[in-house]
């Protein structure tokens, strides 16, 4: 499971003359933390093109709540797919923080596709990538633990976007906890219970929207499965067992 997107971005991934004109095909938007970029079920069909700062991609529940797909960040394209089949959105894109984007029309971006056949094989690697990781996404929701899905998500925020300081990692993504909760479809109260226990084992320490991870090794046996805290990592059970 993964909140991030391919290792090489769409824009990072263009050659820079293409680039360019993608980016001349739009106007600059500046969003502001907590600020709705695209609308879940809205009929738009703007593509975003992200330049700097942080973006969350989520869908809204039956019971109210809200489900964190993704973290975007800078090079990536979001809202690509209501742009590519002109139906209506399928999230919701969220600031993160102050979010800096080009906001290029539909139409204009399926010209530019249509133009560049090595662009559209890039959105299309894309698209195949997000649907795997939502099939691996309900895959984790159905077999694992709260505990466990934290864990990975600790793990992949620690590794995506973490800062050595203090004997520890620090989480450079201010996620608070019913953040959290929401990128591992669990509840607040079910995830502060297992952050609970992973400081009484220090393997994290918290404060206000501030995750600092202590010890990576045993957070990542407790993604796997492959131990439980307070236990011994060293007699963690083999994979698959």
């Amino acid at each position: 499971m993964s909140l991030f997107g391919q290792d090489r971005s769409f824009l990072h991934a263009l050659p820079a003359t293409d680039r360019r004109s993608l980016l001349a095909e739009g106007v600059r938007r500046v969003y502001e933390p907590g600020e709705v970029m695209i609308l879940e079920r809205d009929t738009s069909a703007y593509v975003l093109a992200l330049l700097s700062g942080w973006s969350v991609v989520s869908v809204g529940t039956e019971r109210g709540s809200r489900l964190i797909l993704a973290l975007r960040g800078a090079g990536e394209v979001v809202g690509d797919l209501a742009a590519v089949d002109r139906g209506p959105r399928s999230a919701s894109v969220t600031a993160l923080g102050t979010v800096e984007a080009v906001a290029v029309s539909g139409d204009r971006f399926r010209r530019f596709l249509a133009a560049r056949p090595h662009a559209t094989a890039l959105i299309m690697r894309q698209l195949a990538t997000r649907l795997r990781s939502a099939d691996v996404e309900r895959r984790a929701l159905a077999s694992e633990t709260v505990l466990q899905r934290l864990a990975a998500r600790l793990v992949e925020l620690t590794e995506r976007a973490g800062r050595r300081a203090d004997g520890g990692t620090v989480l450079e993504l201010p996620l608070p906890q019913h953040d959290l909760a929401a990128a591992i479809g669990a509840t607040r109260e079910a995830v502060a219970k297992a952050l609970r226990l992973l400081r009484e084992q220090d393997v994290v320490r918290t404060a206000n929207r501030t995750v600092v991870v202590l010890d990576m090794p045993v957070l990542v046996l407790l993604a796997q499965g492959r131990a439980r805290p307070g236990g011994n990592p060293a007699a963690a059970s083999p994979p698959g067992v």
